[in-house]
């Protein structure tokens, strides 16, 4: 049985409609971001694990949110820019959405239905992380103080598992 992720879509950074269904067969981490948040650092954790592994199969996605703090007030341009220039991030950006409330991006809304945190299925932060299987079931949720390199030991057990294609 497909995944109801991979019916879902979003917008990338450079305004392409992308599907989900393009990450099929991967392992596939999906974090919401911010350039001005304590966490920002994270990027750089997030680009090591992503070099180390996407030759292996796994995929980052990044979900610009502002919905804390005002910690992403730019427009595409800037995010674009300062993940690039600051952390030299090279996996998939999307465009900014909402993570919470009424205008919840749906991608944000399957994950929470399936993995509800501390706060019921609220997202908390900026860099909350969700880690997906190969089939695109969702498996683990991370809590936005949880530094990538900690996720290492999960992506590895699921890569593991994942079939050769």
């Amino acid at each position: 049985m497909a995944s109801e992720f991979y019916q879902l879509s979003a917008t990338s950074l450079q305004g392409k409609e992308t599907p989900m269904e393009t990450y099929k067969g991967k392992i596939v981490l999906v974090v919401n971001t911010a350039s001005k948040c304590g966490l920002t650092p994270q990027y750089e954790g997030l680009e090591t694990l992503y070099k180390k592994y996407k030759d292996k199969g796994l995929v980052i996605l990044g979900f610009p949110c502002n919905q804390f703090g005002n910690q992403e007030p730019g427009g595409k341009k800037e995010i674009e820019e300062g993940c690039l220039i600051n952390y030299g991030v090279s996996f998939p950006m999307f465009d900014k959405i909402d993570v919470n409330g009424n205008h919840t991006h749906p991608v944000y809304k399957y994950l929470k239905s399936k993995l509800g945190g501390l706060f019921g299925s609220r997202i908390k932060w900026n860099f909350t992380k969700f880690l997906l299987d190969a089939d695109g079931k969702p498996v683990k949720r991370f809590a936005p103080i949880t530094k990538p390199e900690k996720i290492e030991p999960y992506i590895e057990k699921l890569l593991a598992k994942k079939p050769v294609t």
